[in-house]
């Protein structure tokens, strides 16, 4: 499903990304804003990586913004699941954990709104409902049999407030 690419996510900026902790998972919400010169410069240590975003990136580089939410594992600090909603192409990305050391595979998944509707409405909707299989997907199974829906649905009501009022905030339309 989606597109496979073997550029590595791009990190979040820490100072951008406010986290609440959940248990076994950490939920961040940050408002991203990308475009050609930030892309470069986190790839430019590696030729590959660097070579594949100006392969796989349309005339003039890719610009966006929007909020992302981050899904991790609060002991190893893996993100295994983003939803960037973003204003043009918002997407989801599975980040499949196939074993400590290995390549991470960054499995991107473009999101129809025409058919889905507001990508963050749907986003915290998944989470509340499909975050168990979906974390198992992107081999964060071992997660889900200690945690806390009760706490993750607490902490997914907060992300929700915060990625509304960023979009707001930053000029984006509000969830319905």
């Amino acid at each position: 499903m989606g597109t496979v690419v073997g550029i590595p996510i791009q990190p979040p900026v820490a100072e951008n990304n406010h986290e609440l902790e959940a248990g076994m998972l950490t939920f961040g919400v940050e408002y991203r804003s990308l475009d050609p010169a930030s892309l470069e410069e986190t790839y430019a240590g590696d030729a590959d990586h660097l070579a594949e975003l100006r392969a796989t990136s349309p005339e003039g580089g890719f610009s966006d913004r929007g909020v992302s939410l981050h899904v991790r594992g609060t002991s190893d600090g893996h993100e295994y699941l983003r939803f960037d909603v973003f204003d043009d192409s918002p997407h989801y990305h599975y980040f499949h954990r196939v074993a400590p050391g290995e390549p991470v595979i960054n499995n991107f998944i473009d999101f129809d709104a025409v058919a889905l509707g507001d990508m963050l409405t749907w986003a915290i909707e998944r989470l509340r409902t499909r975050l168990a299989p979906m974390l198992t997907e992107a081999g964060g199974g071992h997660l889900v049999p200690a945690l806390d829906l009760e706490r993750v649905g607490a902490v997914l009501d907060q992300v929700q407030v915060i990625a509304q009022k960023a979009q707001l905030r930053f000029g984006g339309a509000p969830a319905q």
